[in-house]
């Protein structure tokens, strides 16, 4: 899935209950391989995305869906807060048809409750995911001093530990 910058999304699941492993990355353009630069000076068509492993029996991806309407807003195209452009679009890129109806369900159900506007995330089939260069892998661990961890990160991470306070690790 993608909802801006995927350090914020990343440095949320890596403490959520059940989840195995996140992985930064690039899903849902045209460009075999691509890299930061390309998916920020070109039109690739990508967006910043994590990849989640999780445990179904401990966390569900109804879950996690539920975290991921909460944590930002899937009510601005193409946007996160001061991150603009297609590549910090909100989308949900399911697995299955299983999948898709759990997504379009939460979205209807959950996301459409909780945000007054509407809710902009697409939700399309899963084709490719590139996994991003090292230095963005496990970026907030490594790096919580710096500001746009404080600034950005912080708060989605407060948030989610107030509301799913069940799940943390």
């Amino acid at each position: 899935m993608a909802g801006g910058c995927f350090w914020c999304l990343e440095a949320v699941y890596q403490r959520a209950r059940g989840v195995k492993k996140v992985i930064s990355g690039y899903s849902g353009g045209s460009v075999d391989h691509p890299d930061f630069d390309k998916i920020h000076l070109m039109d690739t068509g990508h967006a910043e995305t994590v990849q989640i492993t999780f445990d179904p029996k401990i966390i569900s991806y109804a879950k996690i869906l539920e975290i991921f309407y909460s944590i930002h807003d899937p009510t601005t195209l193409n946007r996160q807060g001061y991150d603009v452009g297609e590549e910090y679009r909100s989308v949900i890129f399911y697995h299955d048809r299983e999948q898709k109806k759990t997504a379009e369900e939460i979205t209807q159900n959950y996301a459409a409750k909780a945000w007054s506007d509407p809710i902009v995330t697409q939700i399309t089939p899963f084709e490719k995911f590139w996994p991003a260069e090292n230095y963005h892998q496990d970026f907030y661990n490594k790096n919580t001093n710096v500001g746009y961890c404080q600034v950005i990160i912080n708060p989605k991470l407060d948030k989610f530990k107030k509301q799913f306070k069940e799940l943390l690790k």
